[in-house]
């Protein structure tokens, strides 16, 4: 396999890692290209990227830790869902990047989002593994300060509604409503705004939920995370994506982080 063909199968997984720490498709997507350019110049980096998806990782890491790229605010581009975002949004999730903890919601994100061992995230972050688990340790203290919004489900499995539901409640979030089909969602978001949106894709009806979405952002700017058990159909660049991709079936500790990171970045509202 050729070394272009081995980044690109990992590069989904890569820009839906650099979307969830920057808070910003056009940020982590300008992160992602850094790296790949930065690859193409040095060939010992180059030759590295052969080792799989470590060495990956610790090229974006390197990039990441270095410099930050001053990406316009106002972009096109999608943040919190697939459609384009308001440049409130994104100037908020631009100037937040100065307030973040970067090593405890890096190592948080690479243990839970991209199911990297606390060993394997330690040599992407050159630190051990002692150190990796406490730095998840003081980021899942903070999630635990974190404020209380409420919370619109859409989501048609009712196993998965009510998990869902246990966990969002587990975190001290409200649920303002569920919703199986797109138009469910749209009778709960009338009588309450959410906060947040946990949305599957494909719905009970045959409805979507990426239109549902998009019907709840003409409304206002709300943080969404997708949960989908095909991601990839998301990650192909060719058109603007969620920041925020959870893979079905997934563990409750990735979900707690993206919901962390999503609320840390997005424009959610405390409880009424």
């Amino acid at each position: 396999m050729s070394l272009g063909q081995q980044i690109a199968g990992d590069l989904p997984l890569l820009r839906r890692y650099a979307r969830a720490l920057t808070g910003s498709q056009s940020t982590g997507d300008a992160f992602v290209r850094a790296t790949l350019e930065a690859a193409l110049a040095d060939e010992d980096l180059k030759t590295s990227l052969n080792g799989g998806r470590i060495p990956l990782y610790q090229a974006f890491n390197k990039v990441w830790s270095s410099a930050y790229l001053d990406v316009a605010a106002g972009s096109d581009q999608a943040s919190d869902g697939h459609t384009s975002e308001s440049s409130e949004h994104e100037a908020g999730a631009q100037n937040r990047l100065g307030a973040i903890t970067p090593l405890n919601r890096q190592a948080l994100l690479l243990t839970t989002l991209e199911d990297f061992s606390a060993a394997q995230a330690g040599q992407i972050m050159d630190l051990s593994t002692a150190q990796v688990e406490s730095l998840v340790a003081e980021a899942v203290s903070e999630i635990d300060k974190e404020q209380a919004t409420s919370v619109l489900i859409i989501e048609d499995e009712p196993l998965i509604s009510m998990q869902l539901e246990d966990l969002v409640t587990a975190l001290g979030h409200e649920i303002c409503g569920t919703a199986a089909t797109r138009t469910q969602a749209l009778e709960v978001v009338a009588e309450r705004s959410p906060g947040l949106v946990l949305a599957d894709i494909q719905l009970a009806d045959g409805s979507s939920g990426l239109d549902a979405v998009d019907d709840i952002l003409a409304i206002g700017s709300v943080p969404v995370i997708f949960i989908t058990a095909y991601p990839e159909r998301l990650l192909t660049g060719d058109r603007p994506e969620p920041t925020y991709l959870v893979t079905k079936p997934f563990q409750e500790k990735t979900v707690r982080a993206a919901i962390s990171q999503a609320l840390f970045f997005g424009s959610s509202r405390p409880l009424d």
